[in-house]
């Protein structure tokens, strides 16, 4: 099973999903990790309180880009409160495979950036 996952992984790494930017985006979110090189931009466009279109780019390791592809593909359509809900666990369950403690901030880095622009933009609402 191990081995599925991993070739869906270097699918999303080689060929990413939703790769790019938005025009006009209503949230827009970067983040780096410093340690290993992950670099991630999310633009999302919402329309009543829905994510519409999702994109990101960015550079660093397969299981971070494709992460973010994957996440990318997970959220349009889904509600902003939706998007406050998600948890580190969603993801490692889209990746669907073990991910050791040196490869987690790879792996979350997308979330990170998503999240910390979905609670910004109602920091700005406020």
């Amino acid at each position: 099973m191990d081995a599925l996952y991993r070739a869906e992984i270097l699918e999303h790494y080689r060929r990413p999903h939703h790769y790019g930017h938005i025009e006009e985006p209503d949230i827009t979110h970067h983040d780096a990790n410093p340690f290993c090189g992950d670099d991630i931009t999310i633009d999302l466009k919402i329309a009543d309180g829905k994510v519409v279109d999702a994109a990101f780019r960015g550079k660093g390791c397969a299981i971070s880009q494709a992460s973010a592809s994957m996440l990318m593909d997970e959220i349009i359509g889904a509600s902003l409160d939706d998007l406050k809900q998600w948890t580190k666990e969603n993801v490692l369950d889209l990746l669907g495979i073990e991910i050791g403690p040196v490869r987690l901030k790879c792996a979350l880095l997308p979330l990170k950036v998503m999240k910390a622009g979905v609670w910004g933009l109602e920091d700005m609402d406020e």
